[in-house]
């Protein structure tokens, strides 16, 4: 279910983003026990370099990635540490 759930989350932010590289790391072993992972929803780190960042801050990238994970966040994702990058700042 894992798997299934990390490469849900991969195929999501390639079809929003279309990104040049993306890496995105299941930690939900790193929780267990965890008051958030008590309902079976993950912790996930995700690296996304892509051309849609270009001249946005933090806040609109991090904002940008959770709009295109919205209704994982409801159902899958508990944590999500996030890592977007433009292009030029890799």
């Amino acid at each position: 279910m894992t798997t299934d759930r990390t490469q849900r989350i991969q195929d999501l932010l390639v079809a929003a983003f279309s990104p040049v590289d993306i890496l995105v790391k299941d930690q939900s072993r790193l929780h267990e026990g965890h008051a958030g992972a008590q309902d079976g929803k993950g912790h996930f780190e995700v690296r996304i370099v892509a051309d849609a960042f270009n001249g946005k801050s933090r806040i609109q990238r991090h904002r940008m990635v959770f709009e295109s994970l919205q209704d994982m966040m409801q159902t899958d994702i508990h944590a999500l540490c996030v890592h977007a990058l433009a292009p030029d700042e890799r």
